[in-house]
């Protein structure tokens, strides 16, 4: 923590313009909801920003036709996907490539947080819809497949929170937003465990040094903590545990 400290301040953080006047360690309002759609078996709402993604989890349930059952584990499905206005200019309705990529993505960041030999022959489908985007889509879609996993009672290792982090210039920053994606020498997205220590996704667009590498994924980890809190926070005033 201290030599993140000591980076952050030679970053000369006090001359660095972000939207919103946000710090470069600081990210957007958070709102996390558990329960937000009432048919599936559980779900969430995560808006980060501008930037809101809503979770439906159903299942375990019974796997047809039969033979592509896993007779030790339960098969999970993600798909994730945006709604025509949910960017400024209109997307394309249906599934694409970069959806296609997203969703395996996010369903391979979740996977390892899930006790899936508890529910043999099953499958679990995890949905993911984008109903406004601003930068960050996949790491606020994972955050809401967490909450909803976890309010569809499903026995889960821990939520899986996620965020991207990246570098400006000479600074460190968290949660890129919009036209900083742009102006970033590097993006780099995680998912994290922070029970478990474990980083659940690590992807990078950028060329920089392991220093830098090592003190960005520092930074993008201190932020999924924040974002744990409130997922829990989220869950406890759900089911009022």
């Amino acid at each position: 923590m201290a030599s993140l400290t000591k980076s952050l301040k030679c970053s000369k953080e006090a001359k660095m313009k972000r939207p919103n006047n946000r710090k470069p360690t600081e990210f957007r309002p958070l709102t996390v909801v558990a329960g937000v759609v009432p048919n599936a078996d559980g779900s969430a709402m995560v808006k980060l920003g501008k930037t809101t993604a809503i979770a439906s989890v159903y299942g375990p349930r019974s796997v047809y036709p039969k033979w592509k059952r896993k007779a030790d584990r339960a098969i999970v499905n993600c798909t994730y996907s945006m709604v025509p206005f949910s960017t400024d200019e209109r997307c394309r309705p249906g599934p694409s490539r970069r959806s296609t990529e997203i969703s395996k993505v996010i369903g391979d960041a979740l996977l390892p947080s899930i006790f899936v030999e508890e529910y043999p022959k099953t499958m679990i489908d995890i949905y993911i819809v984008v109903i406004q985007a601003h930068s960050g889509t996949r790491t606020v879609g994972i955050n809401a497949a967490s909450v909803a996993l976890a309010d569809a009672g499903i026995s889960m290792r821990d939520i899986v929170s996620s965020v991207a982090a990246g570098k400006i210039d000479n600074t460190y920053v968290l949660d890129l937003e919009g036209k900083e994606e742009d102006a970033s020498k590097c993006d780099i997205p995680i998912a994290y465990m922070p029970r478990k220590k474990k980083i659940t996704l690590l992807q990078m667009d950028g060329d920089l040094s392991a220093k830098d590498v090592i003190e960005i994924i520092n930074l993008a980890r201190k932020g999924c903590e924040q974002i744990h809190e409130k997922q829990k926070e989220a869950l406890i005033k759900r089911w009022g545990i």
